[in-house]
């Protein structure tokens, strides 16, 4: 006798903000996955991360060069708009 069980998976969509973030899951799961981000929330979290990374490059040299280059890349971009 062979016995054949069907199992649907079932992927379940959460917001805990109303639709600004969204996480998946399979059902029975408590892993989630990110699908959509708060763009606010992520804007936040790149500025901080940028003052992170402005104040590691108080001591990293490299670091500092390489900022350095974004800002002279960055004046460039601004030049040729105005």
């Amino acid at each position: 006798m062979t016995i054949i069980k069907s199992i649907e998976e079932i992927t379940i969509f959460e917001s805990p903000d109303g639709g600004k973030t969204v996480y998946s899951r399979k059902s029975g799961s408590l892993d989630r996955n990110l699908i959509k981000e708060d763009p606010n929330k992520k804007f936040l979290s790149k500025w901080h991360e940028w003052r992170e990374i402005l104040t590691l490059a108080e001591t990293e040299p490299s670091l500092a060069d390489a900022i350095n280059q974004a800002e002279i890349i960055y004046a460039l971009i601004k030049k040729e708009e105005n």
